[in-house]
């Protein structure tokens, strides 16, 4: 434009120079009468002449001109913030200042064509054409396109604008926005959190203008009014959903009277009839002559007292939890002191909980554990977690409490809450176990021991017999012989003792009224006992009746007073008491487990020196005895344990050293139906007379050599054809040498290698079904009741030459 206005001034300036000079011609040459075409021809050439000259002094204008222009062009582009270029109608770069160099310097050559390749290539090729369509129609526009640089993107405003008085060219600007778009991302994502926090807060948020409607109200309060945000804000009024609306008040009041800060319960209702109590608190703020805007929290007191009322009530769970745990709990500070407990670990330490809180945990460790609980708490409070409770023993009030521990620290605190798990029963529990087993592994051994001494106290005593054949009254042998038999027979009176205690003794069981018993052996306890010691005997009232082997029950009652009196020297007292029992649910006594029943009890008390605890889990033991070598074998209490135990009853004792014992026995009392059959007693013989002679063939079967040969020669001397055998095979082939003929009578042991009496018995009575059998053991007939029946008898080891031919003939006769 600049250019153009210079053109004009100097034609114009040429054509007044030109009038003025034709003017001034004129003049002079009719002043002077020079010719007209003289003055005309010379006047054409200062004209022409000063044209040229003025041409050439503007021309030098001119390109001074634009150069102070492209200077300033220049300065101002290189000034700018951002990249800058210009292009001309064919897109072709005239000028590139050196931001936008240094912007394509890393890629090649500065043009629009680097800067299309640097802004995603052809997907930014139809963003620049549009821009400069536009810029070609006069039109200024841009956008924002992204370009990795330096391992991150950045994003560009690009922006085309057409240069004035120059068709065809744009001026391109290339503005770095990354800034500000992460400002403006930044606070986009303020303002959605903003939004996001008032929508799910738990409060609501309102602000109402002048006239009362609402200019803002967030989700919480929408939802609980019953109403979505836009119809709040299009259509509704504050004193709309307050139940009570506040009277002399404007539009935008909670209360009567106003005022800049109001607070006020109410009650609140939505368009559903829906209604909830509120507490608002309100700024107003007078924002302009006649213009309000207020700020409103709301807080949904129901929902806070349903809040309140869950807490309570799960504190109240937590409380019950800790105050009715069945097991232990207490809270310890940092420093190891108890702060709070609960009843059961008060009760559990034999203490009240005030009397434990404040008293240090270390205290009450037993000294043995004390260290090892102690290192333990010591790793929970260092955030490390106990991977397994911990046995330790408490110190109680007054006795010692074995537990099992377990600690966790509390999250966000230095307290410990610890677990204490009472295991004083379960310990008891074990000790029962483990005596249990013992005393099961000591009846084995004793059966066993006692079935062996049966055989060989079967062939002393039986030898004995038949040398008493030869040697009668008044032969100088007799007497020793004699010796030799009582002898065998103490010794067999302590196997059946031994037997008794491994409860496989063999019991003859009758119904019997226990207080006929107790009458019965009275008068032999009374002379036991001596005349310095008292006897009391109360008999029970509908005591019942019970099934039991009444000569092991005199046992019993001998042993258990007998052991009374050697408790007391001095003399004192020994009461003997039948009562009736019964219990509904199982209970422990002397270490078993009664189950519930009706019971007779008999209980035997005496005001001896009584039985130290330290040796009270072994009283039962076999040859286990606190008296003088030569004053007891140790079998009197094992004997009777076992008696009470194979007759189906328990056995308990109570005793306090200096004060005495007492031993009650229950027996299982029969019910009525069981009571409806009496057993009938036994027929007593008389073998004194009886003839046991016979001619029948019997098979003798016994591995013990001495057994077999002694019976072998008793039942020979008693007329009887005896076929011997030293095992079940070897009585097979026996039988099988006989061709065919079949014995009367089998008399087996039972316990054989092998194939055993039975196994023999069973093949034997698959030949021939009506073979009678005598079956031969050092064990109790109870082993055998599956195998006993009409025609099979049993006779325990060890037994007498007289008592084996008296079975045979038995036997044989029925």
């Amino acid at each position: 434009m600049h250019v153009r206005r210079e053109g004009m001034s100097n034609v114009l300036l040429l054509l007044a120079i030109m009038t003025l000079y034709l003017v001034v011609s004129g003049v002079i040459s009719h002043l002077m009468g020079l010719p007209g075409k003289a003055v005309m021809a010379a006047a054409g050439v200062f004209v022409i002449t000063a044209a040229a000259t003025i041409f050439f002094l503007r021309a030098f204008d001119v390109r001074a001109l634009r150069d102070r222009e492209s200077d300033l062009l220049r300065e101002v582009l290189e000034g700018s913030r951002g990249a800058r270029i210009i292009t001309d109608d064919a897109d072709k770069t005239v000028y590139a200042n050196s931001k936008f160099i240094r912007l394509c310097e890393k890629k090649g050559h500065a043009s629009l064509e680097m800067l299309v390749e640097l802004l995603g290539g052809s997907e930014a090729q139809g963003h620049f054409r549009m821009l400069a369509d536009q810029a070609h129609r006069g039109l200024t526009d841009s956008i924002e396109l992204s370009m990795a640089a330096d391992d991150r993107d950045r994003w560009y405003q690009i922006t085309a604008q057409p240069v004035s008085g120059y068709h065809g060219f744009i001026h391109w600007r290339i503005d770095d926005v990354t800034q500000k778009r992460t400002a403006d991302r930044s606070i986009r994502e303020e303002r959605e959190k903003l939004i996001d926090f008032t929508d799910n807060a738990p409060v609501g948020f309102f602000s109402v203008d002048e006239a009362g409607n609402f200019v803002f109200v967030n989700a919480t309060l929408a939802r609980w009014l019953g109403e979505d945000i836009r119809t709040l804000l299009e259509e509704g009024k504050l004193h709309t959903y307050l139940q009570d609306a506040p009277k002399e008040a404007h539009p935008y009041d909670i209360v009567s009277g106003g005022g800049a800060k109001q607070m006020v319960e109410v009650v609140m209702k939505g368009p559903g009839g829906r209604t909830f109590s509120a507490s608002i608190s309100q700024a107003v703020v007078h924002e302009g002559p006649g213009k309000v805007r207020t700020r409103g929290v709301v807080h949904d007191l129901t929902a806070e007292r349903a809040m309140r009322q869950a807490l309570q009530a799960s504190e109240d769970r937590f409380l019950r939890f800790f105050e009715e745990a069945p097991l232990g709990i207490a809270m310890m500070n940092s420093q190891g002191m108890f702060v709070d407990c609960n009843p059961a670990f008060a009760a559990m330490m034999d203490y009240r909980v005030d009397e434990l809180e404040g008293r240090h945990f270390e205290a009450l460790v037993h000294e043995e554990d004390r260290a090892e609980a102690m290192q333990a708490l010591e790793r929970i409070e260092k955030g490390r977690r106990m991977k397994a409770p911990m046995e330790i023993t408490l110190l109680g009030n007054d006795r010692e409490v074995a537990v099992q521990m377990f600690a966790r620290r509390l999250e966000g605190s230095d307290s410990l809450v610890v677990h204490f798990i009472d295991l004083t029963e379960q310990k008891a529990l074990e000790q029962q176990f483990v005596q249990s087993q013992k005393m099961q592994a000591i009846g084995q051994l004793a059966g066993g021991v006692a079935h062996d001494f049966n055989n060989l106290l079967t062939a002393m005593i039986g030898f004995c017999d038949l040398l008493l054949l030869r040697h009668k009254p008044g032969d100088p042998s007799f007497a020793d012989i004699m010796q030799i038999k009582q002898n065998a027979n103490r010794a067999a009176n302590l196997v059946r003792q031994l037997l008794a205690f491994s409860r496989q003794q063999t019991l003859r069981p009758k119904i019997q009224d226990i207080t006929d018993i107790l009458t019965e052996v009275s008068h032999l306890l009374r002379r036991l006992i001596g005349a310095n010691i008292e006897l009391e005997v109360l008999h029970g009232a509908s005591l019942g009746l019970v099934k039991v082997d009444a000569g092991q029950m005199e046992q019993v009652l001998i042993n258990l007073a007998v052991n009374a009196r050697d408790a007391m020297e001095k003399g004192g007292k020994l009461a003997v008491r039948t009562y009736a029992f019964e219990n509904e649910r199982a209970i422990e006594r002397g270490g078993d487990e009664m189950p519930p029943g009706a019971w007779v009890a008999l209980e035997i008390t005496d005001t001896g020196c009584g039985i130290p605890a330290s040796i009270m889990s072994r009283i039962f033991e076999p040859f286990f005895t606190t008296k003088e070598v030569g004053h007891g074998t140790g079998l009197g209490l094992a004997t009777v344990y076992g008696i009470i135990r194979q007759t189906g009853g328990y056995l308990h004792v109570d005793s306090v050293v200096g004060e005495g014992t007492v031993f009650t026995i229950y027996l299982p009392r029969l019910a009525e139906g069981e009571m409806s059959a009496p057993d009938e007693d036994e027929e007593i013989v008389d073998d004194t007379a009886r003839d046991l002679t016979g001619t029948a063939c019997v098979l003798l079967v016994e591995d013990e050599d001495a057994v077999r040969t002694f019976g072998a020669r008793a039942l020979a001397n008693k007329g009887y054809e005896v076929l011997e055998a030293e095992s079940g095979e070897n009585a097979l082939e026996v039988l099988s040498a006989q061709k065919g003929r079949i014995p009367d009578l089998l008399v087996t042991d039972v316990i054989m290698p092998n194939m055993d009496g039975p196994t023999l018995a069973k093949k034997l009575r698959a030949k021939n079904p009506d073979l009678k059998i005598v079956f031969i053991s050092g064990y109790t007939e109870e082993k055998l009741k599956d195998h006993m029946d009409d025609h099979t008898w049993f006779l325990p080891k060890p037994f007498t030459l007289k008592q084996l031919a008296a079975k045979v003939k038995e036997a044989l006769e029925e």
